[in-house]
């Protein structure tokens, strides 16, 4: 980085940066933790002369088993792509209006707990639904692990409550369905074969001025082997909307073919749950209690708002520690 030259590609050096910043997040509290391990031992070699120091022992034994605890969690993010940034899509499902206001509930969940982790987050593509909320959604998430944490999120999510959009005040389920991919560097090598992929071509929707009912701008990539679709309309440029649907097939290309591997070597994933209607990873209640919880690791938190506010570490935490076949906490205020 000291490099006179360093800047002069902006994209490779961002690269080098986002590198940099992923090492020394695992590297340095590794490194507290081996200096704060050292400064233990020689509080209990004082303590042992001394008593007045013994009363402050057991509270850093206890902080710094949390701080192992912690460490211990983020060596299960060691899958092949769990250091790359997620492109995380969001679609509406089941529940009519109100699922695709649940949808834009969930981006901005997801976008509140990119903030709060000093993770970037970039609007890919975004399909606004005429009366409320959004069909769809597309955003990338930049950060230390962000695909390792964000991959279990993959799956249908069920919102429980009263529907503001039933003028009888009725309870309405509504689903939404999260697909999580890893933003994949061109310097990797994913191999897709240019004639089996379909492109078409369309005027965006949405915000955007007169430009978007003028120009066929959005992009429609289809992957005919596999089936996988991505899109793209966010940028004014056809050419960039292009450039960013490919960016995105490969991304979902390399989670296929991990999925893939994963499904051959780990038993374990038989049991995970899939897309579709009653077979959601997730309940999200507002009525008739307010409570969120995981159908696969049973983990649940009873205040719902903390959760739509981007408190999901939790969740992710025990997804992590039940692929690895760890005991979970089950619950938490």
């Amino acid at each position: 980085m000291a490099a006179p030259d360093f800047w002069n590609d902006q994209e490779k050096a961002q690269e080098k940066v986002s590198q940099r910043k992923l090492l020394l997040g695992m590297v340095k509290p590794l490194d507290d933790a081996l200096a704060e391990s050292d400064d233990l031992t020689a509080m209990v070699e004082m303590a042992a002369e001394d008593e007045s120091f013994a009363a402050e022992v057991p509270p850093e034994v206890e902080r710094l088993e949390t701080v192992v605890k912690q460490l211990k969690l983020q060596s299960l993010l060691s899958g092949t792509h769990d250091a790359a940034g997620a492109i995380l899509t969001i679609n509406a499902r089941d529940g009519g209006t109100d699922a695709n206001d649940w949808a834009e509930m969930l981006l901005r969940m997801y976008i509140q707990w990119a903030q709060k982790n000093d993770y970037t987050v970039s609007l890919i593509d975004r399909q606004d639904n005429e009366e409320a909320g959004i069909n769809n959604a597309t955003i990338a998430i930049r950060g230390p692990m962000a695909y390792g944490y964000l991959r279990g999120e993959s799956g249908m999510h069920r919102l429980v409550r009263i529907s503001p959009f039933n003028s009888e005040g009725k309870r309405q389920t509504s689903f939404a369905a999260i697909d999580v991919s890893p933003e994949i560097s061109d310097s990797v090598d994913i191999e897709i074969n240019e004639s089996d992929v379909r492109i078409d071509t369309y005027r965006a929707s949405g915000a955007g001025g007169q430009h978007v009912n003028k120009t066929d701008s959005a992009i429609r990539l289809t992957h005919l082997p596999t089936n996988i679709v991505v899109q793209c309309q966010n940028e004014r440029s056809q050419h960039k909307n292009r450039a960013t649907a490919w960016k995105m097939l490969r991304a979902r290309m390399a989670r296929h073919e991990e999925e893939k591997r994963e499904a051959e070597e780990a038993a374990k994933y038989q049991q995970q749950a899939k897309t579709g209607f009653g077979s959601q990873i997730r309940n999200y209640f507002l009525h008739p209690d307010q409570r969120v919880k995981d159908a696969r690791t049973k983990f649940q938190m009873g205040n719902f708002h903390a959760v739509l506010d981007g408190d999901i570490q939790g969740f992710l935490d025990s997804v992590l520690r039940w692929r690895a076949g760890q005991p979970i906490e089950e619950s938490t205020p």
